[in-house]
């Protein structure tokens, strides 16, 4: 199976750049996953789709403003570090431009001496671990210095870090957002638990492996970065006790979807844990949990568009795609939506 088998050309006026006011009134795409039929609705109307005796499974992650902005010390040079991964105690793996000149050893400042760091080694595909220096709480420093680190296609500033999060996040440790969480309101999730339908939380802590393009032309050599998840002893009993009485277990989104099918045996039994998941997900993938998915439109070629292709067959998502450009659907974290069921 090749990369460019998942490629569509999306034209860049298409990749929304800013958050919508409503969370809710994004446009969402319904998507028969058998026959590939499409409909067009507003995303509040995902309730429509949604039946008593289903379980909607939602990833609690938090994003922490993970982009540092600072210099070298000793030449004064700018430098941005991005945080990926609390290794132990205030050592992180991070991503660190201009890498060549942050070898171990230099040092680095933030906010006038309010955050130090000092490199500390090179690791797998040029990332540096840093061990940082504070007075304080670590995680106040970083919500005073830190910047929401938004995707690279995503060119406007934030105003309000707020919106690069969802209602429900709980429990930091992402350096990306679930973003098909980010349509929903709190108002929408009470009236989706009125009409009968449960609700699973998990956590999955999205790194930027998610952004990292597929470079080998053969998918099958593509490796996917290990991202850390926890089921709570909850969260699997409604999952699988939702299964056993015949409903539907419904992921929002790729990081809920990866979660569940990485915390279950071949049977299609959740287990409650924690772990860490390289799972790649492509055609040809026999689903064990999920049986519906609610996400966002993806980018071409990437794992996410192969992951839906899994659910709803290669030729049908990409004729989703192109209805979904053809009717200027907003493309990717602050875009638009859909339903795969």
């Amino acid at each position: 199976m090749k990369k460019s088998d998942f490629y569509f050309d999306l034209p860049e006026e298409l990749i929304a750049q800013d958050p919508l006011e409503d969370r809710s009134s994004s446009r969402l795409l319904k998507l028969d996953k058998e026959t590939g039929e499409v409909e067009h609705h507003v995303f509040r109307d995902v309730i429509d789709y949604l039946q008593e005796g289903d379980c909607l499974v939602l990833n609690n992650t938090k994003v922490i403003p993970a982009r540092l902005l600072g210099e070298r010390e000793g030449t004064g040079g700018a430098v941005e570090v991005l945080l990926l991964k609390r290794r132990e105690g205030d050592v992180w793996e991070t991503l660190v431009k201009p890498g060549r000149k942050c070898r171990p050893g230099q040092r680095l400042s933030f906010g006038d001496g309010l955050l130090k760091a000092e490199v500390l080694d090179v690791v797998e595909e040029g990332n540096r671990l840093i061990h940082f220096e504070y007075d304080g709480i670590f995680e106040e420093v970083l919500d005073k210095l830190g910047e929401m680190p938004l995707p690279p296609y995503i060119t406007h500033k934030l105003q309000d870090k707020n919106r690069y999060q969802t209602v429900y996040a709980k429990y930091e440790g992402s350096a990306a957002a679930p973003t098909a969480g980010l349509h929903f309101t709190k108002e929408l999730l009470s009236k989706i638990e009125e009409k009968g339908v449960k609700i699973a939380y998990v956590t999955l802590h999205v790194g930027l492996g998610t952004f990292r393009p597929v470079k080998e032309e053969d998918i099958l050599a593509h490796h996917m970065h290990s991202e850390y998840y926890e089921v709570s002893e909850e969260a699997a009993e409604t999952i699988n006790n939702t299964k056993k009485a015949g409903g539907r277990v419904i992921c929002v989104g790729t990081t809920s979807c990866r979660t569940v099918e990485s915390a279950s045996t071949s049977d299609g039994v959740i287990h409650a844990g924690c772990d860490n998941t390289e799972i790649f997900i492509y055609p040809g993938y026999q689903f064990k949990v999920l049986d519906a998915l609610i996400t966002n439109f993806h980018l071409p070629e990437s794992t996410l568009v192969m992951l839906v292709s899994a659910l709803a067959g290669r030729e049908h998502v990409l004729a989703a795609y192109e209805e979904a450009i053809k009717e200027r659907y907003r493309f990717f974290s602050f875009g638009d939506a859909m339903i795969i069921c």
